[in-house]
């Protein structure tokens, strides 16, 4: 796996990942930044969002639930020091679909966040407090 990042101007970077894909980053107005791309750490959540999201998408469809929908919410706290490292994320699934076991979600949820999500796996040993829970929402 691999990604470079070059600077395009200011504080404002274009990412590009070993698969070929785009993504702009950028800082905060008071920071030189005009807003042309998300947050380094606003990335990581998003990664973080994905990784888990895939693994709770597919552990659902393998288990043959008829899921129509999964979103994430991933909110964090970061301390008040430099660097502002990552004190506590959570991560709330919301899980759509027909005739959804919830036992089998919180199964998918658990199963995510403590075997398959390299990212919250990654981030749970260096500290951050990582938390799940989920709804679940006839499609």
């Amino acid at each position: 796996m691999q990604a470079s990042v070059n600077w395009v101007d200011n504080v404002h970077f274009r990412a590009t990942s070993g698969t070929g894909h785009d993504v702009d980053l950028d800082g905060p107005p008071e920071s030189g930044g005009e807003n042309l791309g998300c947050r380094p750490m606003e990335m990581l959540l998003m990664g973080l969002g994905g990784c888990a999201s895939y693994d709770v998408v597919t552990i659902l469809r393998k288990s043959r639930n008829e899921i129509s929908a999964c979103e994430v919410q991933v909110t964090a706290e970061r301390v008040d020091a430099v660097p502002a490292v990552f004190e506590s994320i959570h991560l709330h699934f919301t899980v759509s679909g027909h005739n959804l076991d919830e036992k089998k979600v919180s199964r998918a949820v658990g199963l995510s966040a403590d075997k398959y999500c390299s990212a919250s796996i990654m981030l749970g040993k260096a500290g951050v407090k990582i938390t799940h829970d989920f709804t679940v929402l006839a499609a």
